[in-house]
């Protein structure tokens, strides 16, 4: 089902395109004393344009560790989440901004976005979610539910059949429900970081990206793009070579990193 972009009144797409930073300003509640509420204020976060609290709804589970500054594996995780939620604001941001400068390519073409970079299969993925990030969210929400299993978790079930075979769950926290992503397989392979400066690394990382999505959010704010599809190539130029750039000097640290232990 096509939809169209929001005049200026309000209306309920109106909300589903309006991103409102947080900054220093008090945001609502939302419940989470429940699984099924839990999930409803995902929806209730990207309806009231506020994506970057979804990073709220994610439980991390980090080892007991503390590194030789002091700082715990804990606030680790907390610092890249903080950051995961700054990008999921900028790019919201800037799919609005792609909505008003080509609405007829929003409403007519959302399905057909393709760039030439990384090939079609990429293309057509990262054309859509600068075209709307959450559509996906939005639109399957009916097909997602939560069994309650009364043990302090929650299955997530998508057309009732398990998601990732039954590995994502939700458990409830002192701060109520929220998703569990399965980090501890993450944290046995070779590339989950073990170390404070492996932790700084990811984290200038997720810099080096943003400052990418910075300079791209700055060339669609003056205009510099005839259409989606344009804009989306250079986007795709833009972030997927420094995602690859960043990942392969991670790769390299941690193969130096694995020969100086041996």
């Amino acid at each position: 089902m096509m939809w169209t972009v929001p005049s200026p009144g309000p209306s309920p797409i109106a909300a589903l395109l309006a991103v409102a930073l947080l900054g220093g300003c008090e945001g609502p509640e939302y419940d989470t004393s429940t699984p099924q509420r839990a999930l409803d204020s995902m929806q209730e976060m990207i309806e009231d344009g506020r994506p970057e609290r979804l990073t709220e709804l994610i439980y991390l589970e980090p080892r007991d560790i503390v590194f030789e500054d002091g700082v715990t594996e804990a606030s680790a995780v907390e610092e890249v989440r903080a950051k995961l939620g700054e990008m999921l604001a900028q790019l919201w941001r800037v799919a609005l901004e792609l909505q008003r400068q080509f609405p007829e390519d929003v409403n007519e073409e959302l399905g057909e976005v393709t760039i030439r970079f990384g090939g079609d299969g990429f293309g057509d993925w990262f054309g859509r979610i600068l075209s709307d990030p959450f559509r996906v969210l939005r639109e399957q929400k009916d097909r997602i539910v939560v069994e309650d299993m009364y043990d302090g978790t929650a299955a997530v079930l998508f057309d009732d059949e398990p998601v990732l075979g039954g590995l994502l769950a939700m458990v409830e926290t002192g701060d109520g429900w929220k998703v569990a992503v399965p980090v501890q397989y993450a944290q046995t392979s070779d590339f989950w970081p073990q170390t404070r400066y492996e932790w700084s690394v990811i984290a200038s990382m997720m810099v080096a990206i943003e400052n990418s999505l910075n300079d791209f959010e700055r060339e669609v704010d003056r205009g510099r793009f005839r259409s989606l599809s344009h804009a989306s190539e250079r986007a795709g130029r833009l972030l997927g070579e420094s995602v690859v750039v960043q990942s392969i000097i991670y790769a390299m640290m941690k193969d130096d990193d694995e020969e100086s232990t041996e």
